[in-house]
């Protein structure tokens, strides 16, 4: 599969995590989709094969290998049919374990990142707050300083791995008084005295959990902390771009799946003496979603392409998920059309893809906050620079 951003190598990663993924985690998906909870045996094999590692420095215990690895990751994750699944990997690979390997000090990477990249721990990121939603400024979460700890108060939402994971990436303020300023972040063992969890029923994603979590007097150690106090706002802006880039990639793997299932039944269903594949109607459309979907998974490469350069890519990340998100649900809503009754069907794949791909246009910032961020950027000119500059 070679082209202007894969290699040989790149297409030999594709054939044996394929080939992982039918053996270790298809016959698994079913059960774990009916449960909601992902049993503890598969963390430990995606750790052994190294998949935790593809985007991790090697002196930090990865495999240090280019961001169009983490694509084909990302993209055949989708491809089984399970975006709870899906979710629970990269949610941990690249929510929390992107703030360790970029923010963590060296004995909080020897003590989180080591055993995450094993598989051995899972972690979630903790940012989204009940009252909130995407109004990361808006946070109620407090973090006070006592002594050598930091006491923690408040509530967070919609995290996933939540609760059956090891630890979250938390946010908090440490200075309530001065806005977006004041945020600080830290790792925050869930097994802690003082935390709550709430398994929340959803819509989709069904495999992964899903938790509000609350926080009463939760004790911290302070070498919890991530970076300086205050800190935390610019860490969070910079890992969105990659979070909003990862579900815009998401995106076009879904539907280019729900593509390829559908035109395969279309190949086969018969009416009136002919396949349906072969009505000038049905063709048209299948055409005009092929294509949208094309646009936006060629869009999303170059985007990677510029972020694994080092490029800051908060508008283009955001534009990513603003667009594939809403392309990803119109194709898989005409695909399921195309199956007619059986894409009603919970035997049939489309069921389960409309329901998992209507999180697309919400999580990680909801389609009308991205719109305001790009507005901001492209209308008012507001220039978002990279935490430390």
């Amino acid at each position: 599969m070679q082209s202007m951003y894969f290699t040989e190598e790149h297409g030999l990663f594709r054939e044996s995590l394929k080939d992982f993924l039918q053996k270790e985690v298809v016959p698994h998906v079913e059960k774990w989709e009916a449960s909601g909870q992902i049993e503890d045996f598969i963390w430990e094999k995606f750790g052994e094969m190294g998949y935790f590692g593809l985007a991790v420095y090697e002196e930090d215990g990865g495999l240090g290998l280019d961001l169009f690895y983490t694509v084909i990751l990302l993209e055949e994750l989708q491809k089984i049919n399970s975006g709870g699944f899906a979710a629970a990997v990269w949610a941990h690979a690249y929510l929390a374990m992107t703030h360790l390997r970029k923010n963590g000090n060296e004995s909080q990477k020897e003590k989180y990142l080591a055993p995450s990249i094993d598989g051995k721990i899972i972690g979630s990121l903790g940012v989204t707050e009940p009252f909130g939603g995407s109004d990361v400024a808006g946070m109620r979460t407090t973090a006070t300083k006592e002594g050598d700890s930091y006491i923690i108060n408040g509530s967070k939402t919609f995290i996933t791995n939540g609760v059956y994971g090891d630890y979250t990436i938390l946010a908090a303020k440490t200075d309530p008084s001065a806005g977006n300023k004041g945020i600080s972040i830290f790792i925050v063992d869930l097994d802690s005295k003082g935390v709550s969890k709430n398994k929340l029923n959803k819509l989709g994603w069904r495999a992964s959990d899903t938790a509000e979590l609350a926080f009463d007097n939760v004790e911290v150690p302070a070498a919890n902390l991530m970076g300086e106090e205050g800190a935390g706002f610019g860490f969070i802006m910079e890992a969105f771009a990659l979070e909003r880039l990862i579900m815009g990639i998401n995106a076009h793997a879904r539907a280019e799946y729900a593509l390829d299932y559908a035109l395969q039944y279309m190949s086969e269903r018969e009416t009136f003496g002919k396949t349906i594949d072969q009505y000038q109607a049905l063709r048209h459309r299948f055409v005009e979603l092929h294509a949208d979907m094309e646009v936006c998974k060629q869009y999303n490469y170059g985007v990677v392409y510029k972020m694994d350069r080092g490029e800051y890519v908060v508008r283009e990340a955001t534009i990513s998920k603003l667009k594939a998100t809403k392309m990803a649900d119109e194709v898989i809503y005409n695909c399921l059309q195309f199956l007619g009754g059986y894409g009603y069907i919970e035997d049939y794949p489309m069921a389960r893809l409309l329901r998992d791909s209507r999180l697309g246009p919400i999580g990680g910032g909801t389609s009308e906050i991205l719109k305001e961020i790009i507005a901001k950027i492209v209308i008012d000119k507001k220039e978002y620079r990279p935490a430390g500059d």
